[in-house]
């Protein structure tokens, strides 16, 4: 950022992000619960805390293939005088008679089969001769090893996830195996991305003058899809009053969150902010624009379009300042809609590994590549930021936030990074 840059920002009264934040995020409530099948709950967040309805295991079961018996009549089992029982039968995972042992006796037993009644150890195969009808024991086992009780992993009754949790593949099974088909969930936000301007041209060529290639639209559908959103890329809205009018019209019978990028400005040009903010009858337009204390980005829209009332946030037209603009807004949006906690990402404190500077009065998030070291704590390495926002976010699995006071942070100095999670 210039000298003069800093000046007009000095100048001009900017809202701090954390009021602008509180304000808007207010706003918003998560959508209502639905009921999903279990088959198609991944992803989705809970509405409210899942109770498990049966054990898992659901019965005693061998862990492990061997000879289901009663530790007192193999505890004495050695080389030299190994154990000798009497196979009575041969259990599977598909038995389902009940059956008991009596002493001197065991059942062949295969991993998940359930365990006869009486049998408190498993003998592992490969302590024993294989025997069929009668199997010698070499090895004396542990009690209790080589088996499953009934709820020793998870009891009936027990809290399986609170609410709020996302639901994971390891949740799907947890559900599943202890009797769950449906769960209530919050609906995945649909979100609509809409680019406006009239220089931006499709993708699959290079931009010239007078003509920009639109990136920010499939940026923002990918990092919307990235939180657990549907995202639905509209593409390019001309700047055309009427034509912005009734393209947001439309998409409000589709959205539970629109997303604009470009026009927020104050120029000719702008026509985002020149229809979303217009004053009707003396009030104020349906989207307010806000000069807030952020860099990249300042300038911010949000409010609601439509009958329905669909929430809109507006981003700026830079590419990277779309996108940290979605991180500290769009994004904290998506997660209230679906009920997720947190709202925001993690944080951490990490070792500055380079000076850098920031501008006076704004905050900054700045890319960054973060490390554990080996000690514990994290190091943190600052990439491009500012103009060059978009090459940094390439590579940065953390945003390093600089406060509005913080003009200079030396190498050597602690400050606080948001992670940024790549792997959805």
């Amino acid at each position: 950022m210039t000298q003069m840059a800093d000046a007009e920002v000095g100048a001009r009264e900017l809202t701090s992000l954390a009021d602008y934040l509180g304000s808007a995020l207010r706003r918003l409530r998560a959508l209502p619960p639905l009921d999903l099948e279990l088959t198609q709950a991944y992803g989705n967040v809970l509405a409210k805390d899942v109770v498990a309805p049966h054990p898992f295991p659901a019965f005693d079961l061998a862990a492990i293939d061997g000879y289901a018996a009663r530790w007192e009549d193999v505890c004495t089992a050695g080389r030299g005088a190994p154990v000798r029982l009497n196979v009575i039968g041969d259990l599977s995972a598909s038995s389902w008679r009940p059956v008991r042992l009596t002493p001197s006796t065991c059942f062949s037993v295969a991993a998940g089969a359930p365990l006869p009644g009486g049998a408190d150890v498993v003998v592992p195969i490969t302590w024993t001769d294989q025997g069929m009808a009668a199997v010698e024991i070499f090895q004396p086992p542990k009690r209790g090893s080589g088996l499953r009780r009934a709820g020793d992993e998870l009891a009936a009754g027990s809290v399986l996830a609170r609410a709020g949790s996302t639901i994971s593949p390891a949740l799907v099974a947890a559900f599943a195996a202890t009797g769950i088909g449906h769960v209530v969930v919050r609906s995945s936000p649909r979100v609509v991305i809409i680019a406006t301007g009239d220089e931006l041209v499709e993708v699959g060529r290079g931009s010239q003058p007078g003509q920009v290639v639109d990136a920010n639209s499939h940026a923002l559908a990918a990092a919307a899809a990235e939180v657990g959103a549907l995202a639905y890329r509209v593409g390019i809205c001309d700047d055309d009053p009427e034509g912005l009018r009734a393209l947001l019209e439309d998409q409000t019978l589709r959205a539970d969150l629109i997303l604009t990028t470009g026009g927020t400005g104050t120029g000719p040009g702008d026509m985002v902010r020149r229809i979303l903010s217009r004053r009707d009858g003396g009030r104020a337009g349906p989207v307010a624009f806000t000069e807030v204390a952020l860099y990249p980005g300042t300038t911010l829209g949000f409010g609601t379009v439509g009958a329905e009332e669909v929430p809109v946030v507006c981003l700026p037209g830079d590419p990277g300042a779309a996108l940290i603009g979605f991180e500290v807004l769009a994004r904290p949006a998506i997660q209230l809609l679906s009920g997720a906690e947190p709202v925001f990402r993690p944080s951490v404190r990490a070792h500055l590994l380079d000076t850098v500077t920031s501008p006076v009065g704004l905050r900054e998030f700045r890319p960054a590549h973060v490390a554990e070291r080996r000690g514990g704590g994290y190091t943190v390495q600052p990439l491009h930021g500012g103009p060059y926002t978009l090459s940094g976010l390439m590579e940065a699995n953390g945003l390093v936030v600089l406060g509005e006071r913080v003009t200079a942070a030396t190498a050597g100095s602690t400050v606080d990074v948001l992670l940024l999670d790549r792997r959805r």
